[in-house]
């Protein structure tokens, strides 16, 4: 992860083929649609983005030939050196969250860098998922305080602090495993000082973050990965216009962060 932001910088592109905008790219709304627009963005952001996150939904919706869309997707930015983070959102308890860990973090062909994960039923049913990932040298990003408003009626009043200490403690080993997922969209008065592990933050671009708002809201800036996905996504189909708006996004994170 050190090594890909020092090569390629912070920023985390969402690949989202949602039916809308493989409409606006001229493709299908089927699975071939959706792996289409996956190669292009892994053809686009090769060598130039750290970090990609499939959003797992936008293939799952198409069945068996979504998922066996999204492997190839998940194989074509991995080749091309992108550390790539599953964007499932997985949470469940004992041999499910096992299952998915095995799904998710595991040497088959759905297998990603990283995944992230929902603690609603209790910090403690992660573990299976936390285990596997630690073992295998990969990671799992924990929701913590997500950018969308209506999170806020679950997430506020001490519930999302208490899911960043757990991960603080969690992570006491110093590998980097368990990482946040922090929404980028508002001031989130979390305590995030001591963190080992990252920070994947959602909303910038589309739902109102900048730059300088990161700057702003994340003093610990050292394994931050901002994330977008409309705002550089619009600009497709064409690999070379995608190439130019994540170039461009990803200088604006980097002049604003230092």
């Amino acid at each position: 992860m050190r090594a890909a932001i020092g090569a390629r910088g912070r920023l985390c592109v969402g690949i989202d083929p949602h039916p809308p905008l493989l409409a606006t790219w001229g493709l299908t709304d089927d699975a071939a649609g959706a792996m289409r627009f996956g190669l292009i963005c892994a053809e686009a952001f090769a060598g130039e983005v750290g970090f990609v996150k499939p959003q797992v939904a936008f293939y799952e919706q198409y069945g068996a030939t979504g998922m066996a869309a999204l492997e190839e997707v998940i194989a074509a930015c991995r080749s091309a050196g992108a550390v790539v983070i599953a964007d499932a959102k997985r949470g469940d308890i004992g041999s499910t969250m096992a299952g998915y860990a095995r799904a998710w973090l595991g040497d088959g062909r759905l297998g990603a860098d990283a995944v992230t994960l929902s603690p609603y039923l209790g910090y403690g049913s992660l573990e299976p998922a936390v285990t596997a990932a630690r073992s295998a040298g990969r990671g799992v990003f924990v929701l913590a305080r997500t950018s969308n408003p209506e999170g806020a009626s679950v997430q506020a009043g001490g519930v999302a602090q208490g899911i960043v200490d757990a991960a603080r403690a969690d992570d006491a080993d110093g590998r980097a495993t368990v990482g946040l997922v922090v929404g980028a969209t508002r001031d989130h008065g979390l305590d995030l000082s001591g963190l080992g592990g990252p920070i994947l933050a959602p909303g910038l671009g589309a739902q109102g973050a900048t730059p300088d708002d990161l700057a702003r809201i994340f003093p610990e800036r050292e394994l931050l990965l901002p994330s977008t996905s409309r705002q550089v996504l619009a600009a497709g189909p064409t690999v070379a216009a995608l190439r130019t708006a994540a170039l461009a996004t990803r200088d604006a994170v980097e002049a604003a962060l230092g």
